[in-house]
């Protein structure tokens, strides 16, 4: 969210400008009964007060504050809430009145007419786009059709680390799991792997990153709405992002276009852009017209930049805290190999049998949501939080991290402990507000199914077909759980471990 700060000429810029309408727009009206917060400064508000892992600075506001508290983001008043009970207000409880968007201009979101859509909840467009999402791309028959991918891009992914195996190097996790997602996620879509495909010409990984860099990158428009734009036009991110999303749309636009021309892909091998243009061969409507390319790469945007660096995050994290807790690690590594027997591999038909590594990946999500702040939600009308009140075009967001971590819920909320879901009715769906990885309520993720498959079948199969240890003269008090900021939380420094073959 906030990578770095505006410099401090810029604020000079911007004092007279910010001042005259963030008045304006904010102090025009009286707003009474907010919820509680820390003092702010004139024009950047608490900005200051976040550092560079604003999920880890909000939670410790939250400990003297509160579940709900208000700061002030340069000219934008937001809301965070850091509690079960408050994140059910936000997600079930309001969330017709807040389940709108911002205006996220560090996001490149409003260079994109068919990127806008996103951001108009009650639109005929936003409901229809979403429709198609859930039930013709991230729907159970679906994910499952995308199965011999997953399979496939896993097994060789395992040839690669054997072959580390071999003559004992350490592997990079962070790369080489982020390759397979990557991998996966392209195929999926594009119907071809990232690497050598004629689509990307070798560059379709650095344009993902890059544009995956952009959404974590801090935007003064998004906290200055007038005037912002300035700074990052001055600052050069304007047209770094701008190019950004304009590689990712030549790259769509070329994909469509060679799906298109090449024959019709075989029944249950489909990709995306296949299933997207058969319905729009079949004239399919988005309200009162008819699918357009618009919707398509609005499409894939969704699956490329959620699904990629989610997953591979997520099962870098799962192995970081099964390395370090041994017990853990033997636990899990003894239930896949007994389930599994010899058959040399983990296929995806029997991870319902696996019901530890269930409770892993689940206490992973706990420990390490890839989104530690879900996306913002903006509300609409005034409603109530705790009995505070909620104005609208005031920002809000879920504090994930935090929520995951409070002592109210979980019982040593620091440690990894697995067996705290064994016998709970707890899961990462968006139902329990306890754990929402993937939020919930109508701005919950349609990709949970999607997402939650590739970390489970990924995970069993490094787990059964390889011990691990850490490189020589390294023990586990030395491996690093320090988060590096953007968007989602990585583990800053990359995991490397050394993989024996298991026989």
């Amino acid at each position: 969210m906030i990578a770095s700060f505006i410099p401090g000429w810029l604020l000079l810029l911007l004092l007279f400008t910010v001042l005259v309408v963030v008045k304006k727009k904010i102090g025009s009206r009286r707003q009474t009964n907010l919820p509680p917060g820390p003092p702010k400064l004139p024009i950047i508000g608490n900005l200051h007060q976040l550092g560079s892992l604003p999920h880890r600075s909000l939670a410790q506001m939250s400990k003297k504050y509160g579940p709900v508290i208000l700061v002030q983001l340069g000219g934008v008043p937001t809301v965070v809430v850091s509690s079960a009970e408050t994140a059910k207000e936000v997600l079930k409880v309001h969330d017709l009145d807040c389940c709108s968007r911002p205006s996220l201009a560090g996001t490149g979101r409003l260079s994109y007419d068919y990127l806008d859509i996103a951001f108009s909840p009650f639109s005929e467009y936003w409901r229809e786009v979403r429709k198609i999402c859930v039930l013709e791309i991230f729907s159970t028959k679906r994910v499952q059709s995308f199965r011999f991918i997953r399979e496939e891009e896993i097994a060789s992914q395992m040839k690669f680390i054997a072959q580390s195996a071999s003559t004992s190097s350490p592997v990079d996790l962070n790369q080489k799991l982020l390759a397979l997602t990557a991998n996966v996620i392209c195929r999926v879509g594009f119907g071809m792997s990232f690497q050598g495909s004629e689509i990307d010409n070798d560059r379709f990984h650095e344009v993902i990153y890059e544009a995956l860099a952009m959404l974590g990158s801090f935007s003064a428009a998004d906290f200055f709405p007038y005037v912002g734009w300035i700074a990052d036009r001055l600052s050069g991110l304007h047209a770094r992002r701008e190019k950004s999303f304009h590689d990712l749309d030549a790259f769509y636009e070329r994909a469509i276009d060679h799906h298109r021309r090449s024959k019709k892909a075989e029944e249950g091998k489909e990709d995306i852009i296949d299933v997207l243009l058969k319905l729009e061969t079949e004239k399919v409507e988005i309200g009162d017209k008819p699918l357009s390319e618009h919707i398509l790469k609005q499409s894939l945007m969704d699956v490329f930049l959620a699904g990629i660096d989610t997953a591979a995050l997520t099962m870098t994290w799962a192995m970081t805290e099964l390395i370090r807790n041994p017990r853990v690690m033997k636990k899990v590594q003894a239930e896949i190999r007994e389930k599994i027997g010899n058959r040399g591999k983990v296929r995806e038909e029997e991870l319902d049998q696996l019901e530890y590594l269930q409770l892993v990946v689940k206490e992973t999500f706990r420990l390490h949501a890839p989104g530690p702040l879900l996306i913002p939600r903006e509300a609409m009308t005034e409603f109530k939080i705790s009995g505070y009140t909620i104005y609208p075009k005031t920002r809000i967001q879920v504090n994930v991290w935090a929520i995951g971590r409070d002592p109210n819920i979980w019982k040593d909320p620091e440690e990894f402990i697995p067996e705290r879901f064994q016998n709970s009715s707890i899961d990462f769906k968006g139902q329990n507000f306890e754990l929402l990885p993937f939020g919930g309520g109508r701005r919950g993720c349609p990709g949970v199914y999607m997402g939650a498959v590739m970390v489970e079948l990924a995970l069993a199969n490094l787990l059964y077909c390889f011990d691990w240890e850490l490189p020589q003269g390294m023990k586990k008090e030395d491996i690093s759980t320090e988060e590096a900021a953007g968007l989602t939380v990585h583990k800053k420094e990359h995991l490397r471990l050394v993989p024996i073959t298991y026989n």
